[in-house]
């Protein structure tokens, strides 16, 4: 008699997971049976009393075999010990009818698809977005070297027209030379790339010298072209 109990209560406390399950036609609140509707239902298909439900339960929380069947207290997440702390039954193995195993597998399946092509998507452009910045790096660095290139140049026409007296100072102001190379409107788009040229001309170009000089009664920054010391000339 416990076990054909015990049969009828897990069978219908799979059924009505499996309907929660599967759209919910009972509108139950939830999975978890209350105890005292599982006991009349019981009483009713079975005609048993209260006491062969409370020694099933009993024999439920006693069992060391996983039955299927789920016993909950007040608190979900605190294991409950005793018959009289039960206020409701879970299965453990939802019974669901074919269409709704098929319709939630397709389910599944959509939206594992789903999230793959947007983590595919997101790889994706992640992806395009490193190469633009790549790019753009590159485009700077070379933007960089380019401007070294012509600051170089600037810097040492301005020293041999010094020499040839056609200029007054053998130096020449380092924003004086910025303004020559980069016109008005490109100078807030062009001023990483000069910082960079500037800092690289200060580490690495020992022909070109970094100087204050007091022009006009104002103290500047200049550039100096330094040239080389022949050993050839000295060794004479």
């Amino acid at each position: 008699a416990l076990l054909e109990l015990l049969h009828e209560l897990y069978n219908f406390l799979a059924i009505q997971a499996g309907n929660f399950e599967c759209g919910n036609p009972e509108k139950l609140k939830s999975k978890c049976i209350p105890v005292m509707e599982a006991q009349e239902y019981l009483a009713n298909v079975t005609g048993n009393s209260s006491a062969k439900f409370e020694a099933a339960l009993t024999w439920i929380l006693s069992s060391n075999k996983d039955v299927g069947i789920w016993l909950k207290g007040e608190d979900p997440s605190e294991l409950v010990t005793t018959v009289d702390k039960v206020v409701c039954l879970e299965s453990a193995r939802p019974r669901m009818g074919v269409g709704c195993r098929l319709s939630r597998a397709l389910f599944t399946a959509i939206t594992n698809l789903l999230i793959f092509f947007w983590c595919l998507a997101f790889l994706w452009g992640l992806l395009i977005l490193l190469k633009y910045r790549w790019r753009k790096l590159e485009e700077e660095e070379q933007a960089m070297y380019e401007m070294v290139k012509k600051i170089i140049d600037v810097v040492q026409d301005h020293y041999v027209d010094w020499e040839q007296d056609m200029e007054r100072y053998p130096y020449v102001g380092i924003l004086h030379v910025r303004d020559t190379l980069i016109p008005p409107q490109s100078r807030r788009r062009m001023k990483r790339v000069w910082d960079r040229a500037v800092e690289f001309l200060a580490s690495n170009e020992s022909r070109i010298q970094t100087e204050s000089h007091r022009v006009a009664g104002e103290d500047m920054l200049v550039w100096r072209w330094t040239k080389p010391s022949s050993f050839s000339d000295s060794e004479r």
